[in-house]
């Protein structure tokens, strides 16, 4: 049988000639090997012509890193930051009401209180709030594009209250904003309290009663970051039964808070906050934002 035939049967038709030895019987010379037209292939097989694809090249803007969350949990005054509208101050008081004292406290608001659900609205579209609230106040407070009701019906207890905050924080308040959050899935997400109708530099006292929830601040970043919040100063305060926080100064102005959803078993919490309201400046859509010019840097 010919050598054609024998490969066209054992290798298939498609079988290329072997390469003519050009030595001795049976040995192929070195000039039959393929050639290897990459002279320097890498460990990839892709020869020097991309290998400089692989180089690492040096970020155009340099790697910025994110600041370390704080975390606040001691009683004392703390000074979160200096400017630019001046500076913004914590005042923390865990105790503020004694354990007993704080459970007959909640008990009492969380059954006689007139809890009910806000409806706010989102760009034109409404939804329910992921809490329970009520308001006391001469004069009606807006946010969210959603009114409450002016309410001088104090509950007694919570005029107690309003007389032992303002003596320890030396403020007066005439309002209060309630919030009771049903369990770990209520919440209430990113915002300043900084409506026209608190005034300038506002000094918030929030009461906290029941399970404790985390109440997170971010610093407002500078205008060139343009709403980026991602290498801003972070705080992390946990607000146990019984606590005080008092927001002062420029906090309004420079920070946001919240209290975010927790996907584990927390039970009901009521938060108090005292506030003093103004009759909405002339010329402000209630509810709106207003910022002063000492913000403007």
């Amino acid at each position: 049988m010919s050598d054609k035939r024998q490969r066209a049967r054992v290798q298939g038709s498609w079988a290329k000639q072997l390469p003519k030895p050009s030595g001795p019987t049976g040995v192929v010379t070195k000039n039959c090997q393929p050639k290897n037209t990459n002279p320097n292939p890498g460990s990839w097989g892709f020869g020097s012509q991309t290998s400089n694809a692989f180089e690492f090249q040096q970020p155009n803007k340099p790697v910025r890193d994110v600041p370390p969350e704080k975390v606040l949990e001691q009683a004392g005054d703390y000074e979160i930051s200096h400017g630019p509208s001046g500076v913004s101050r914590l005042r923390l008081m865990p105790g503020f009401l004694p354990p007993e004292e704080a459970d007959w406290t909640f008990s009492k608001l969380l059954a006689e209180l007139p809890w009910s659900q806000k409806t706010n609205y989102r760009q034109g579209e409404a939804y329910e709030e992921p809490r329970l609230t009520c308001w006391y106040g001469e004069l009606p407070y807006t946010y969210s594009r959603s009114t409450m009701a002016a309410n001088t019906e104090w509950h007694p207890l919570l005029l107690t209250l309003r007389g032992a905050v303002e003596q320890v924080s030396g403020s007066s308040f005439n309002s209060l904003l309630c919030n009771l959050y049903r369990d770990g899935h209520d919440s209430i997400g990113w915002h300043s309290d900084d409506e026209a109708s608190l005034g300038e530099k506002p000094t918030i006292a929030s009461l906290s009663l029941g399970d404790t929830r985390v109440f997170s601040l971010r610093k407002q970043p500078p205008m060139e970051e343009n709403g980026d919040y991602t290498h801003v100063e972070r705080i992390r305060v946990p607000l146990s039964h019984g606590t005080l926080l008092l927001m002062e100064g420029a906090t309004q102005d420079d920070w946001q808070h919240q209290v975010a959803k927790e996907y584990h078993d927390r039970g009901p919490r009521i938060n108090l906050t005292f506030r003093t309201t103004y009759p909405e400046p002339e010329g402000h859509r209630p509810g709106t934002k207003l910022r002063f010019t000492t913000k403007q840097k």
